[in-house]
Parts: structure tokens; C-alpha cells; sequence
């Protein structure tokens, strides 16, 4: 498959998405542990609504969607996205996941969010730019939080899964806190 290095990092680049990429995708949207975080859980997912997902995402001039490739593999490990753009607030929010199950829990998804980050902020000009995380990912939690993501509210009982409600927890990082400054 062919990727571009369109923002790199030291582990990870994130390159836009390719439709070669639709069959790991399938796998990533049905597998449990993936989706239960996404809010996508009770979607089925076959190459068809995949391939049908991949095209509006493609097409759409308001939104950014990457693979986040392995720089050792060259193989895509996770998406990444800036999505509900307000040019005229500089506002937006990002999502994030790593689908392999063999790369999670060694800092890529951190470093892919920084180099989301620094995409948001320099070339797209953001100020603020938030997340929502349900309260029982803590793994992706701390990730936000090590990227620099506060806390600034949550939604009680607002997302029901497996028979649980759990909070929707908000967080979100200014430009002037991701470069350190009090701008």
C-alpha cells in the first residue's frame, strides 16, 4: 500500500487514507474492544458500509482523516481524525484510535495525537481543540492527558454499553497550553 508521510514523527506518521486500507478497517470496526470506545459498537461493519464510509470521508473538504502508519512497518496501526471544524472560533475536535492490537500501549497513539495536534495548530490554525473519552478508557485517558488534555467536563450516565450507563468525559487542550506559553 502507499502512504505519504504527510506529518511525521519519530515512530508514526499519519498519511491520508488510502482505500487499500478498507479490509484492515473492517477488521478494526468489528472488533469489540476497538469499537466499544467509538461509540460504534452496535454498527455492523462489512467492507461494503466500510468502502461506503471511506468515500464520504474522502470526499469531504471539511474534515481530515489519516492513517496513523508505523514508521518500522509501513503498515497502518490506526485512524485519526479532526472532525466538527468552526473555522470562525478555531475550534474542533479530534478522535483517535489504534486498531492493532500489537502496537497499543507503547506511546504511538500519544505520539500520532501530538503530531495531530501540531497539524491542528499550525497548519489549520485552531485554538482550542477537544475529545470525549467514555469513563472506562482509562488507557486513552492518560494518553490525552500525556498530550497535554484536560478535563473540562462530563456527561453523567450518557453512553450505555454491555448493560452499563458510563460517563462521556470532555476534555480539551489550548494552543497556548500544547506550546507551553501564556500567550
Amino acid at each position: 500500500m502507499k502512504y505519504y508521510k504527510k506529518i511525521q514523527g519519530e515512530r508514526v506518521y499519519l498519511s491520508p487514507l488510502n482505500m487499500d486500507d478498507i479490509d484492515v478497517f473492517v477488521d478494526w470496526f468489528n472488533e469489540a474492544h476497538v469499537m466499544n470506545n467509538m461509540d460504534g459498537w452496535r454498527y455492523t461493519n462489512n467492507s461494503v458500509t466500510v468502502k461506503e464510509w471511506f468515500q464520504n470521508r474522502l470526499k469531504s473538504e471539511v474534515e481530515y482523516d489519516f492513517a496513523i502508519v508505523c514508521k518500522d512497518t509501513e503498515k497502518a496501526i490506526g485512524w485519526f481524525c479532526i472532525i466538527d471544524i468552526v473555522h470562525i472560533h478555531k475550534i474542533a475536535e479530534v478522535g483517535i484510535f489504534i486498531g492493532d492490537d500489537t502496537k497499543r500501549g507503547a506511546g504511538l497513539g500519544t505520539e500520532a495525537m501530538n503530531l495531530g495536534l501540531k497539524y491542528g495548530f499550525d497548519a489549520l490554525n485552531f485554538n482550542n481543540i477537544h475529545l470525549r473519552v467514555f469513563d472506562f478508557n482509562e488507557r486513552a485517558k492518560k494518553s490525552y492527558e500525556k498530550a497535554g488534555f484536560k478535563e473540562y467536563g462530563r456527561r453523567r450516565q450518557a453512553y450505555y454499553l454491555n448493560g452499563e450507563y458510563h460517563d462521556v468525559i470532555y476534555m480539551d487542550i489550548l494552543r497556548q497550553e500544547y506550546y507551553g506559553s501564556d500567550e
